[in-house]
């Protein structure tokens, strides 16, 4: 019988209107023992939290990152070149320096050498636990190695007496199981080897020496350790670790750490800045480490081949027994020293580049870097090999934070064999210009030694023997030359990062941030009562008070009748209406009798009652009426037209076998209708017409014209008819009665009727199924009513009060 779709749409239409806020208000305000409740749990618990949690501080320094343009940049070289011509950018120095500062790697070391993935704190009852950072009375150490393959970490509970006794709880993870191990020490240093790794417990001296000073010395300490894998240390710190640029035109980063211990914070950054310079140093003298070792290795061999010529020099001249040599063949070899010196100055470069052009081509030297400042000559040949060796540092560097698929990387490999290439060929020309240099030395020097061809054989052999000497020593001292100046180089390396803000710890804690926690409390403490309240009343589907009507339809509401209560001893039936009365009951009825006359047109006598539902108090509401206007002195008729369901003979105490309307519509033509009406015991105004015997059809019995005629008949008679029906959200006998209606009361109960039924309010407006449509709701709480912040009184001075229990007067069908 109902048409969802038209109220579900009528409905929605009527309810977009203004937010009465003081209603919201007071509706709120209703529920304050649930919001003081809430407040304070909140707060409770908010306050307990925050007493077991650590502070943590924030500690903040400023480092300088020196730019360096031979890493920065390639500026001046094949692959700058290509840079220049926009085939691909690199990332500025500055900031792949400050991505190896916050690298895992480089976290891991400073983990590592604090010692930090071990953790000892004091255990307290109340409050969170206190971190004991180099200040632990027992010191506790396991190997980086064996703690790497810790599962899950490992947790140690010491009692550490200061008598020296210890007694420890270990509990770890070994092949998926939990395992804990006990044992006791009666002193220390001691040492509990696990199946996951050995733990070494020494004391520390000068911390139990302070205390022993304190007024209240400690005899026992309960520690809890905590021992994880430097790794999982290492990304946990990398969370807490922040390394920013202090703006767009600078090179200065700002590293900030957030931590529960200060000092901790102060080394951790110190230390972090001391290995990226330590690093940063080894990656600026990987060159001349590598020359080092290349100038050693060539000192040794020189120096075995010296020794070698001077042993056969001097037996030379013991054998020969040589003297003064003559002034032509002096004059001679003068001339031939000078291309001979010319020859061993060649020979020199010759061998260098020959050892070069090994070094570049084996294999086992693609990526490293090559030998410079070794002596060559040549300057276009120095100049090459810096360059590759610029590039082969700087490809190491950026696969230190990032893999060798990385298009920079992949870029940079291409740009380094051609540049090997351009090296292999440089080195090939050189060597090519040298053995030139050296045939033409050859012959220049063959003119002199036929001048002195006639020389005797031991002075020939004198010079052949001192020319190798003196290549050798010459070789061997610009060798050790080179090494100073190496050695030089390796000892005038700066700093790459410098500290221009010390570490420092800020002076109040950064978290847990007190004010915002309580805030948050009280803010959660008011809104989960606001949300249950939300939730409760979302879910309510029953109509509860007249706000939830006036949301639902814009038909007036004749009034409110409450809730029934213990007035006195005779409001135990259905009619509670007494004459001369001004109990809670009565006044309801009296307000919403003046307001249905008020609605009531000139002439207009027939009123219908009917609702969406059986067990909504129809019978209740037009019986209790009828009384009403009654003893108003108004001529009253109540007709029982709920045909299939009759109940007015129990309201009324009549016999319900009694005839009534139907027997007068079944046999209309020898029935009077004013023979159906009975006297009511209530009041001498008020008649009653039972609804008579059960029809097997009550539908057409009421379409008959007859009903009409019979209602135009007692018209006449009476000031006022009213009709109780069934519910018209069920069946359809309601709306046809409604044609003889002058005005339809929809009757609604609290807590009873549902909206989506009650909606079907607004499609009998809408298709104006009734001359005049009004609503009345019944069974109102008003003890929930002055709760909610609405009174209930009228006017002179006088009002009534709340709380009444329930009556059984409302209709049971």
């Amino acid at each position: 019988m109902l048409d969802e779709n038209k109220t579900i749409g009528t409905a929605g239409t009527e309810a977009e209107e203004n937010v009465n806020l003081s209603e919201l208000l007071f509706k709120y305000l209703a529920y304050w023992p649930w919001f003081v409740a809430s407040v304070l749990v909140c707060l409770i618990s908010c306050f307990v939290f925050l007493r077991y949690q650590a502070p943590v501080y924030q500690v903040s320094a400023a480092v300088l990152i020196k730019e360096d343009d031979k890493k920065g940049g390639a500026s001046g070289t094949p692959f700058g070149a290509i840079q220049d011509l926009g085939m691909f950018s690199m990332t500025s120095n500055f900031e792949n320096e400050v991505e190896i500062l916050r690298s895992r790697t480089l976290i891991k070391k400073v983990v590592i050498d604090l010692g930090v993935y071990i953790n000892v704190s004091e255990e307290h009852i109340f409050g969170y636990d206190t971190p004991l950072y180099k200040s632990s009375p027992v010191q506790v150490y396991m190997t980086p190695e064996e703690a790497e393959h810790l599962k899950g970490g490992a947790e140690l509970e010491l009692n550490y007496q200061r008598s020296g006794k210890l007694t420890v709880k270990a509990i770890y993870t070994k092949d998926e199981e939990e395992e804990v191990m006990e044992a006791s020490f009666d002193q220390l240093p001691a040492v509990l080897p696990t199946p996951v790794g050995v733990f070494s417990f020494l004391p520390n001296e000068e911390v139990l020496k302070k205390d022993s000073l304190k007024k209240e010395a400690k005899d026992n300490y309960h520690l809890k350790v905590k021992v994880n894998s430097p790794t999982a240390v290492a990304a946990a710190y990398l969370t807490k670790l922040s390394v920013e640029p202090t703006s767009k035109t600078t090179t200065i980063a700002q590293i900030s750490l957030q931590t529960t211990v200060k000092q901790l914070g102060v080394d951790f950054i110190n230390r972090l800045v001391s290995f990226y310079n330590q690093d940063a140093n080894d990656e600026k003298n990987e060159v001349a480490q590598k020359s080092a070792e290349f100038i050693d290795e060539r000192i040794s061999i020189i120096n075995r081949e010296l020794g070698t010529t001077e042993s056969e020099l001097a037996a030379f001249k013991q054998r020969s027994g040589l003297t003064d040599l003559t002034s032509d063949a002096q004059l001679a070899l003068q001339e031939s020293s000078k291309y001979e010196q010319q020859r061993m100055e060649n020979a020199t470069q010759i061998n260098l580049v020959i050892y070069l052009r090994e070094y570049i081509n084996n294999p086992d030297n693609a990526n490293e870097v090559l030998p410079a400042n070794v002596g060559y000559t040549d300057q276009n040949l120095t100049s090459v090999i810096d360059q590759y060796n610029t590039m082969i540092i700087e490809r190491k560097r950026l696969l230190r934070t990032s893999s060798e698929n990385n298009p920079a990387v992949v870029n940079m490999n291409t740009g380094i064999e051609a540049m090997r290439r351009t090296v292999q060929t440089t080195v090939n020309s050189v060597l090519k210009g040298l053995q030139i240099t050296r045939d033409d030395i050859a012959r220049q020097a063959s003119k002199f030694e036929g001048r002195i061809s006639n020389a005797p054989l031991q002075e020939k052999e004198f010079m052949t023997i001192s020319r190798q000497q003196e290549i050798k020593s010459a070789l061997y001292i610009m060798l050790l030359q080179k090494r100073e100046e190496n050695a030089i180089t390796l000892a005038a390396t700066a700093n790459n990062g410098r500290i221009i803000e010390e570490a420092l710890a800020a002076t109040n804690p950064v978290a847990p941030r007190k004010s915002i926690f309580m805030l948050a409390a009280l803010l959660l403490g008011l809104g989960i009562p606001v949300g249950i309240i939300f939730i409760i009343d979302l879910f309510k589907y029953k109509i509860e008070d007249r706000s939830d009507v006036e949301k639902l339809t814009s038909v007036p509401v004749l009034g409110e009748i409450p809730r029934g209560g213990k007035l006195n001893s005779n409001y135990t039936e259905t009619i509670v209406v007494r004459e001369n009365e001004n109990g809670l009951m009565e006044e309801a009825f009296r307000t919403m009798r003046t307001n249905m006359l008020f609605m009531l047109k000139p002439g207009a006598k027939v009123i219908l009652f009917t609702s969406s539902q059986p067990g909504e108090g129809k019978s209740f509401i037009s019986c209790n009426m009828a009384v009403s206007l009654a003893f108003m002195g108004k001529k009253t008729l109540v007709i029982g037209m709920d045909i299939r369901k009759p109940r007015l003979a129990n309201v009324f105490h009549l016999n319900p076998k009694s005839k009534g309307m139907t027997s007068y519509l079944n046999d209309p033509e020898h029935v009077n209708i004013f023979d159906m009406v009975q006297r009511s015991s209530f009041s001498p105004n008020l008649d009653v017409m039972l609804a008579g015997p059960v029809p097997p059809n009550p539908t057409e019995l009421v379409s008959r014209d007859c009903f009409v005629e019979a209602i135009e008949k007692l018209k006449e008679r009476y000031d006022y008819i009213l009709l109780d029906t069934a519910p018209i959200g069920i069946v359809t006998d309601t709306a046809i009665i409604g044609r003889v209606a002058d005005l339809g009361v929809y009757v609604c109960r609290s807590g009873v009727t549902p909206k989506m039924a009650y909606g079907y309010i607004n499609v009998l407006k809408d298709e104006k199924k009734f001359a005049s449509i009004s609503t009345v709701i019944n069974g109102v709480d008003m003890s929930n009513r002055k709760r909610r912040g609405y009174g209930y009184g009228y006017g002179y001075g006088y009002g009534y009060g709340y709380g009444y229990g329930d009556m059984n007067v409302d209709e049971k069908k």
